[in-house]
């Protein structure tokens, strides 16, 4: 399936979550990353959530990870159309940005190459480990130039597509895994 399609697809059925089930599904994708990945004193980047595109609430991991001394940093876009990554540690660093983004106005940044895990956000993703986002690349020219030790996990709202994604370019950087509310699968 063509990823426009299938972005197209999510988007709606992401709009169709009552508050209470998004916030289920945040709960239950929490549980399912701390029972699997040990988080402690690693580099650790996290996307904050875009509420009006009902997100995964985010700040749930953010704060758990912080209670094991993970370093979490958060994406910023720049001017370039990249994105670098601020240490994010209060909630008082943070504006929204034009894209309806919570990102940190000040802190520090950390180069790529330091982090050990990228947890990533998705509309959908196959069982190839292929995902789709919404479709500016700035995640996948941020991966590339990650440290190979860097494991890249994807959080979605749901299962994987039924069919395989299509139209995969070779700038696409695949996952290793994917977290859902029922399960993980990975890719590696």
């Amino acid at each position: 399936m063509k990823k426009d399609a299938l972005r197209e697809y999510y988007l709606q059925k992401r709009e169709q979550l009552s508050p209470k089930q998004l916030d289920d599904i945040s709960q239950n994708i929490t549980h399912n990353l701390f029972s699997n990945y040990q988080l402690d004193h690693k580099m650790v980047s996290l996307f904050l959530p875009i509420e009006r595109k009902k997100e995964i609430n985010t700040y749930l991991i953010w704060e758990k990870a912080r209670s094991f001394d993970a370093k979490i940093a958060v994406p910023k876009i720049n001017s370039k159309k990249d994105i670098k990554h601020i240490v994010f540690d209060t909630h008082d660093q943070l504006e929204i940005s034009d894209y309806g983004i919570p990102e940190p106005k000040r802190g520090r940044v950390v180069a790529a190459e330091h982090f050990e895990y990228v947890f990533i956000p998705l509309l959908a993703f196959d069982n190839n480990g292929n995902r789709i986002g919404y479709g500016g690349g700035y995640y996948d020219r941020f991966l590339a130039k990650c440290a190979p030790r860097c494991k890249f996990i994807g959080l979605s709202q749901f299962p994987p597509t039924e069919e395989s994604i299509d139209d995969i370019i070779p700038s696409d950087v695949k996952l290793h895994a994917c977290i859902t509310p029922e399960r993980i699968y990975r890719f590696e």
